[in-house]
């Protein structure tokens, strides 16, 4: 063979190799809120059903973290990364239950912004970085943080977002690469616009893109930066009020979408130009959870005030989807329902079925194809449910406020397999990756596994 040909192939066999390991490795990492393309599951075999803290049953390691902060752990290989927000007031409030206050905390001391990242197998802090000191921006509500946002990573570039204090992109070393600074966005209440809550959607990372969802009281817009050196590549503005939703990429069948959450503004956007594609209206005001993808379909709900619903939705859709006052399904929407939806958290779809956990810890479970109500449920002795579930080898965790974990059974019959005390409040959604579960809690950060 000659030489030259010789190169080609061996060009091609190594792009190729590439490009396989790139998907493998993101399919089996938690690169960013609720691991890859925010399902919340990674099939693994052995995670255990209980663990005991005072004891050290299956925990592996367990190590106090400074501050404040709800962000959730992000995965790549060993490596796991994790925000926080210390304040010099050392106080860190946090108010823990179901209630209605639209309160603020009233710290409003200077705050050292952190990023850490931890080797996930020895909980040892290989290295951590200051991204901001200073008064944060806005006020935070008193259930919120100023470190909510969950870091993002591709495995070369890890970006940590808080929000109006600005988006921070380091290398895997800790490296600051760029930093890009933002004017104040206030997410609160479209009802109370002088009252601040804290800004909490996360940032994603495709490709070579950090995409980032802005709905604030002011000019909402989501935008798409070039991850190496931060600059736009576009910008698209939104008629929207404060939400909290993290958005979602959608890239199946040739469609190559962001999906977002909204009041005024569930839909979707080209991701290579930001063009709008779909747009519907009918949601929730406030909301949270973040879209998610299966069966062919793509997935809304939200929460707060008038309606609590839930939306399947085809891909192909274009234009304005919104449904007609008293209906429930159109040529967009394969099935939907108008209350019963989640607040806070993501749900899970988890085989043929999706399951949506209210914060009053009433479990709904669907079928994900037709929207059939198959159980309603409710967790015992709980006050208050904020954190998303997660799911592996036939099982869905899922984390109180209070700080208990529930093992339940996956499928279409409710069972509680085990109970699990953590001994503290728990306000983030846990991470799966190598048989481990790994749980932020107010004050920790522990990984469970046999």
């Amino acid at each position: 063979m000659k030489p030259k040909l010789l190169l080609l192939l061996s060009l091609i066999l190594l792009v190729n190799l590439n490009c396989t390991h790139e998907q493998v490795d993101y399919m089996e990492q938690w690169p960013q809120f609720r691991g890859p393309f925010a399902s919340g599951i990674i099939e693994t075999t052995n995670l255990p059903d209980t663990w005991n803290r005072e004891t050290g049953e299956n925990i592996k390691w367990d190590i106090d973290i400074p501050g404040l902060g709800h962000s959730c752990p992000v995965i790549w290989e060993d490596k796991l990364f994790l925000t926080t927000a210390i304040s010099s007031a050392g106080t860190n409030n946090l108010k823990i239950g179901l209630y209605g206050d639209i309160d603020e905390d009233s710290d409003e001391s200077i705050h050292e912004l952190k990023l850490y990242c931890i080797d996930k197998n020895s909980g040892e802090i290989l290295w951590e970085q200051l991204a901001y000191k200073g008064v944060p921006s806005t006020k935070r509500h008193t259930k919120s943080s100023h470190a909510n946002p969950t870091p993002a990573t591709n495995g070369l570039y890890v970006v940590a977002f808080f929000g109006s204090n600005g988006l921070f992109c380091y290398d895997m070393k800790g490296k600051l690469i760029w930093e890009k600074d933002f004017d104040k966005m206030n997410a609160g209440p479209f009802t109370d616009p002088d009252v601040e809550w804290g800004f909490a959607s996360s940032p994603i990372v495709h490709e070579d893109r950090i995409i980032i969802q802005c709905d604030f009281l002011g000019d909402p817009y989501i935008a798409a930066l070039d991850i190496e050196t931060g600059e736009e590549i576009w910008n698209t503005p939104r008629d929207e009020i404060s939400t909290w939703s993290t958005p979602n990429f959608y890239n199946e069948n040739g469609y190559r979408q962001i999906i977002v959450n909204g009041f005024k503004h569930m839909g979707a956007y080209d991701f290579d130009t930001g063009e709008e594609i779909w747009k519907m209206s009918g949601g929730g005001d406030a909301p949270v959870p973040t879209p998610l993808f299966a069966h062919g379909l793509i997935y809304i709900h939200n929460a707060h005030g008038r309606y609590s619903p839930i939306f399947a939705i085809k891909p192909e859709a274009k234009g304005d989807i919104t449904l007609d006052k008293d209906s429930t399904t159109n040529e967009n929407i394969v099935w939907s329902i108008k209350r019963g939806g989640a607040y806070n958290p993501t749900n899970v779809i988890y085989g043929d079925y999706m399951y949506n956990m209210r914060m009053n810890s009433q479990l709904m479970c669907f079928d994900a194809r037709t929207g059939e109500r198959i159980y309603t449920e409710k967790l015992p002795d709980t006050r208050g449910l904020t954190a998303s579930g997660v799911a592996s080898n036939g099982k869905l965790y899922y984390s109180t406020e209070q700080g208990n974990v529930f093992v339940v059974k996956a499928g279409p019959e409710f069972e509680i397999i085990a109970e699990n005390s953590m001994d503290d409040p728990i306000m983030a959604s846990p991470a799966i990756s190598d048989n481990m579960l790994f749980f932020r809690t107010q004050h920790s950060l522990v990984a469970i596994g046999k």
